[in-house]
């Protein structure tokens, strides 16, 4: 019996979670359509959560424990134990968002000083479009965060939790399938050297 190891690279790694991002974002999507159409909204919510968890999980660095603890959650809510308990996952998931909105940002100037300091000519149209990339991502992300987090606390006070909770739930899927391909792509232009003109 021979077990074989293969580890993945860098470049491996960063496109695979900006590939679970797209898949997990994609997945809630369709499920709060669905949910909205009116197909069981109830499992729709809780299953729609338990996917944007996973997605968070597959993520890692600061969301990785919020993943986690909306996999729960939903796995709650699906057990009939409370519908609100999805509407407290949203409110976790937006604060997330809001508090990670600014990585990418911050994953993309170091690699900008580093070009800007070797070469001290001007900007070339890839450094200014990646920059403007990052920025718009991480304002994306802050503001699906905030509207997750009003939509989460006004159905945890009752007005119409199942359309509020689909409603945040399709935002943030939205906002993952974007960010989600910004940060794969900031991740693996870090892992290229520069080169030199």
């Amino acid at each position: 019996m021979s077990l074989t190891y293969e580890e993945m690279t860098s470049h491996e790694r960063s496109a695979y979670g900006g590939f679970a991002d797209a898949i997990g974002g994609v997945a809630t999507i369709v499920l709060a359509i669905l949910g909205l159409a009116g197909l069981a909204p109830t499992m729709m919510i809780g299953i729609a959560t338990i996917i944007f968890g996973a997605a968070l999980l597959i993520q890692g660095s600061a969301v990785f424990l919020v993943g986690a603890a909306g996999i729960v959650l939903g796995l709650l809510a699906l057990l009939g134990i409370n519908h609100l308990l999805t509407s407290v996952a949203v409110i976790a998931f937006g604060t997330a968002l809001v508090l990670s909105s600014n990585s990418v940002w911050h994953l993309h100037v170091p690699k900008h000083a580093a070009a800007t300091a070797e070469s001290q000519s001007q900007l070339v149209g890839s450094e200014i479009l990646a920059s403007e990339m990052a920025s718009g991502s991480a304002a994306i992300q802050a503001l699906a965060g905030l509207a997750a987090i009003v939509l989460g606390i006004l159905a945890v006070a009752g007005m119409d939790v199942t359309v509020l909770t689909l409603v945040a739930l399709l935002a943030l899927g939205a906002t993952l399938v974007m960010s989600g391909s910004t940060l794969s792509g900031t991740v693996m232009s870090l892992m290229r050297p520069s080169t030199q003109t």
